[in-house]
């Protein structure tokens, strides 16, 4: 648990990117606080250039709670360079989530997160992707990235960007600038640890990523984590549970 500059005591800071989000923002907001009930928390929405609602309903939601905050980005800059802003924004906190605000994502799988976080043996835990909530083309392009970012890193093949995070893995994502915190994560060397998360269709509107940005963002992302491994020569993130994260800039 950690203070922040108003006097709080974080156990926890959960950051959200959000585009096209203003019908899910309610629900998240409300299912977060029951599952974070007898914790105390943040959860900054940090809307990126969203060309709907969602600012307002964000804004709606932090004047009514306090534990709200928003951070409005000027211009669309990507769900992974938003979650940075986000992790910038929540500098005091006793660990950081990042989930997304779509609900495929179940919040109420945070505090096993944290749980397993606060054992002490691991700078991130990931939600292990599980189910059918996409279509096929989507799922098993999605797999073999996965596979391919994790022969590269040693992250778990189910690694995805629902993950908590301990002080070591947040300042390690801040300092490396990479394309997707998921290979930051990997590249820093975190031990790591994953737990099966059941994810669900989206209940409305659908993905921002096209299948061109996904291929664009997927090429990005491998090639910056084959640099980054040739240049750090870590070893892989779930190859030893006794070294600490470390920041490795380009």
């Amino acid at each position: 648990m950690s203070t922040d500059p108003l006097g709080v005591d974080l156990d926890v800071a959960v950051i959200t990117p959000v585009y096209r989000n203003e019908d899910t923002l309610p629900e998240l907001a409300r299912r977060l606080a029951s599952a974070l009930e007898g914790r105390t928390w943040r959860l900054r929405m940090v809307i990126d250039a969203s060309p709907d609602a969602s600012l307002a309903v964000a804004r709606a939601l932090a004047a009514a709670d306090p534990r709200i905050a928003v951070s409005a980005a000027p211009a669309n800059v990507g769900q992974h360079r938003a979650l940075a802003l986000g992790l910038v924004a929540e500098d005091v906190a006793g660990a950081w989530v990042c989930l997304d605000a779509d609900l495929q994502d179940p919040p109420e799988a945070v505090p096993a997160l944290l749980d397993r976080l606060a054992a002490g043996d691991v700078g991130a835990v990931f939600a292990g992707r599980r189910g059918t909530y996409q279509d096929p083309v989507r799922t098993i392009t999605g797999r073999v990235h996965r596979s391919l970012m994790a022969r590269v890193t040693g992250l778990p093949p189910d690694a995805g960007a629902f993950v908590a995070l301990a002080p070591d893995a947040r300042q390690a994502i801040l300092a490396m600038g990479a394309p997707s915190i998921v290979a930051a994560i990997g590249a820093a060397g975190c031990p790591v640890a994953s737990l099966p998360v059941e994810r669900h269709h989206r209940p409305s509107g659908r993905s921002a990523w096209t299948s061109g940005a996904r291929l664009r963002q997927s090429g990005r992302t491998l090639a910056w984590a084959v640099a980054a491994r040739r240049r750090t020569g870590q070893p892989p993130a779930v190859a030893t549970l006794s070294h600490r994260c470390t920041s490795v800039s380009e």
